[in-house]
């Protein structure tokens, strides 16, 4: 069980590092949809790739592994919030939504 937890954390990181490097522009057409400032994109990108650091670091120290993941968790379902406000479609949920699950799994498993 503890390979597929390091699994679910290697996926949420590298997912979450790979939206907000590489795929950028989508970062900020999906933001401006929202409604949301710069300022607000700013913080939640540093946070998330913070968080996703310290689920790559948890691999090694899995102490650092429950709030990194539960944090993340509730950064997904605001994801979820502002696809839901803007009535997009169930397609644009499904990443958020899956690493929302992949959060919740690598947060119950730290607590077992």
């Amino acid at each position: 069980m503890e390979n597929l937890m390091n699994l679910s954390q290697i996926i949420v990181s590298i997912s979450v590092v790979y939206v907000w490097t590489f795929r950028f522009h989508n970062v900020l057409k999906e933001f401006n949809q929202f409604g949301l400032s710069d300022f607000t994109r700013n913080i939640v990108g540093t946070t998330k790739i913070s968080l996703s650091t310290l689920l790559i670091v948890g691999v090694w120290y899995p102490s650092l592994v429950l709030i990194p993941s539960i944090l993340m968790g509730l950064l997904m379902i605001g994801a979820q919030y502002f696809h839901f406000k803007i009535s997009n479609p169930f397609i644009k949920h499904l990443p958020s939504l899956i690493l929302l699950a992949l959060s919740i799994f690598i947060a119950y498993l730290s607590i077992k």
